[in-house]
């Protein structure tokens, strides 16, 4: 895990001074890190249940809340994480196993407001400071490593091609430094 998620609850939820505080900063920090390595929408992502987290796996399965077809209502996706994850869900569950069934159940007006204090204290811009923020930025992460496009496609949650496809905007010094790179200039 890069330093800067690291920071952005982590630091929080390692120096709470009451064992209240520590569960609730847990808690953001958690979720935050569903966010970013899911590409999730919040509302997925506060829909999580305990049985939805594939520990063995290092993945989770999450309601697909956005489909343009009646047809594939109550769909699902699993998308996989990161072992650390996994590991950081399970160790705060281990420590508070009491929230096990209502750990990602929180209010999703009152995470954006958590989530945006947090931006404004790293100084990120405001037009930035949203969950969905993460999203953006999980999907232009997974095809600048060369992920296929149907495969961050079906991990987003996306039902039509041209939705993601819209990541694949890239700049010209971009576009110049990837013809570069391969030798066609």
């Amino acid at each position: 895990m890069r330093e800067k998620e690291r920071g952005f609850f982590e630091a929080d939820y390692d120096n709470a001074r009451t064992d209240t505080k520590r569960k609730q900063y847990g808690r953001w920090w958690l979720i935050f890190l569903v966010l970013r390595f899911t590409g999730a929408r919040i509302s997925e992502v506060l829909n999580i249940k305990y049985e939805d987290i594939d520990f063995r796996n290092a993945g989770t399965r999450l309601i697909t809340l956005k489909r343009h077809n009646p047809r594939k209502k109550n769909s699902f996706r699993i998308v996989p994480v990161p072992v650390n994850v996994t590991s950081e869900i399970a160790t705060y569950i281990a420590q508070y196993p009491q929230i096990k069934d209502t750990l990602f159940q929180l209010d999703r007006t009152f995470f954006y407001r958590v989530f945006k204090s947090r931006c404004e204290e790293a100084g990120i811009p405001k037009e930035l400071a949203h969950p969905h923020i993460l999203r953006h930025t999980r999907a232009i992460e997974l095809l600048r490593a060369g992920v296929p496009v149907t495969i961050v496609q079906n991990l987003l949650g996306h039902s039509a091609l041209t939705t993601t496809a819209v990541y694949l905007k890239i700049s010209n010094s971009e576009a110049k430094q990837i013809l570069r790179d391969r030798g066609l200039i």
